[in-house]
């Protein structure tokens, strides 16, 4: 029997985290965040905390998913989860895993080259066991139907949808790439929690060395785009649907209805405020804010410099306009 997977495909800082959230406090659906855990994920884990608010080594929900991985033969280790395909202890493996999603000729090249290497052969199998694993272990441990992974990267789709163990539906999720832009120019500032305190994990800091410069931005985002469209085109329409970050902030209601109809599970039961019901989320610090209210950020419209934006048009503005952000 099939697990039932819901995998948010997006550009970092599109909105997964807060999306994630809002469908897991569906009864039918549960969300740990990004099931692509690893070391550079999580950081140091005796300061890390959970989305609930305890620290993440002492959280009885993850103590549960270790011991549930148990018996399914697997040893779970947050800090060396073993769910990234990239994490490869083969760095000819872990070359070829760098670039982004291509074409079908070149990932064709890709895989072949990865067959190559014994290590990969053996290590891909144990990845998709143990991804496999901790999706029936988390719904079990819950009791819902539906997992949300919001690890939103492309090759991790790519290879999870060769998984006969899971039953996978893609979440495509859109955002401007100009507030996309200025997330990655700045991510304290503008994709984490509102407290400084909060920020990096619960661990707190600036978090300035990963800032880019728009033209970097504006590329990283265009490529997140390209890549997303390459993995889609190799799924059925039944398979995924799109979902605009815009959209989901101005009507809620009416956009979770619509993801709702397509995971197959009762519409209309989510609660008024999502931070009330108890989740367990890692990733983007905006899981340790308070407020459950929704709204739209597009404070790039005042942030971003002109020079920024002719930047940003140069670079990514023509895939931008065929998404119809002008």
């Amino acid at each position: 029997m099939t697990s039932k997977l819901a995998y948010i495909l997006a550009a970092s800082h599109s909105g997964s985290t807060l999306l994630s959230m809002l469908l897991g406090s569906h009864p039918q659906v549960v969300t740990t965040g990004e099931i692509n855990l690893s070391p550079q994920a999580i950081g140091s884990l005796d300061r890390y905390r959970c989305s609930c608010g305890e620290l993440i080594l002492e959280c009885a929900f993850w103590q549960k998913i270790k011991e549930g991985m148990a018996a399914r033969g697997h040893v779970f280790d947050l800090s060396d989860a073993g769910t990234d395909f990239k994490a490869s202890d083969s760095a000819y493996a872990r070359r070829l895993l760098n670039p982004m999603v291509r074409g079908p000729w070149l990932e064709g090249l890709r895989d072949a080259a990865l067959s190559l290497s014994p290590i990969w052969r053996r290590q891909f199998r144990q990845i998709q066991d143990r991804n496999a694993a901790f999706v029936s272990t988390a719904l079990d441990v819950t009791g819902a139907g539906v997992l949300v992974d919001s690890s939103k990267i492309a090759l991790r789709l790519k290879y999870l949808l060769r998984n006969t163990e899971l039953d996978i539906k893609v979440i495509r999720l859109i955002r401007d790439g100009r507030a996309v832009g200025l997330t990655y120019m700045d991510p304290a500032g503008f994709a984490d929690a509102k407290d400084p305190g909060r920020r990096a994990g619960g661990m707190g800091g600036d978090r300035k060395d990963q800032g880019m410069q728009m033209a970097q931005a504006a590329y990283e985002w265009r490529r997140c785009v390209e890549e997303a469209e390459q993995v889609l085109r190799n799924l059925s329409p039944s398979q995924w649907i799109e979902v605009r970050y815009e959209a989901y902030c101005s009507r809620p209601d009416e956009t979770l209805s619509r993801i709702c109809q397509f995971l197959e599970i009762e519409p209309g039961k989510l609660p008024n405020s999502f931070r009330h019901v108890e989740q367990h989320v890692v990733g983007n610090g905006m899981r340790l804010d308070t407020t459950s209210k929704i709204q739209l950020d597009e404070r790039w419209r005042s942030t971003l410099s002109k020079q920024e934006l002719t930047v940003f048009n140069r670079v990514a503005g023509d895939t931008n306009r065929r998404y119809g952000y002008e």
